[in-house]
């Protein structure tokens, strides 16, 4: 039997982190996104993913850098509005742990990607909903799907890494089927 689960966008976060001129991290979340995931039963290691993310929701909590990525130096969100996952297999490596390989669509460029998910548990909340809680983290190389500006210094120091994080703390609610 399929089930469906949609995430829980009051108990999620989706975030990214960026070495600055390589010696300390920026941290930028989306705060608009959605996610599904479509199950046989309730286990997740036949799991199919989609998620997106609204680029224009991007704060890193400095107004002028949100612009920034915003821009065609960056993310393009006036020609590329979102950023989109969809997977391809859920690997099992542990009791608790997956690879989640899918492609990943970012200013118009997909890459396959392998992300690390840890599998939190499920449990019911207080109005008798199933929810999963997961932890998803890895690393992609920005350069690859088109985001080449560097912006070196007088110094000849690198500004952004090429190398970007991403650490995502998920929950996910079943869908009940309506009854007809």
């Amino acid at each position: 039997m399929k089930n469906k689960w949609t995430i829980d966008t009051l108990h999620s976060d989706v975030q990214f982190k960026v070495k600055h001129l390589l010696i300390s991290t920026a941290t930028g979340t989306f705060g608009t996104y959605s996610a599904e995931v479509e199950t046989e039963g309730d286990s997740f290691e036949t799991a199919s993913v989609h998620f997106s993310a609204d680029v224009n929701s991007i704060t890193t909590g400095n107004d002028q850098r949100d612009g920034h990525l915003k821009s065609a130096d960056f993310f393009d969100a006036a020609n590329h509005p979102t950023i989109d996952f969809v997977s391809e297999k859920m690997e099992k490596t542990g009791d608790d742990t997956y690879k989640l390989h899918g492609k990943l669509t970012i200013r118009g460029t997909t890459k396959p990607v392998t992300l690390n998910v840890e599998f939190g548990g499920m449990q019911k909340d207080f109005y008798g909903n199933l929810k999963a809680g997961f932890e998803v983290s890895g690393v992609i190389k920005r350069k690859e799907f088109g985001l080449h500006w560097d912006g070196i210094t007088e110094a000849g120091s690198i500004v952004v890494s090429d190398d970007v994080k991403i650490a995502a703390n998920v929950q996910f609610a079943k869908v009940v089927p309506a009854v007809a």
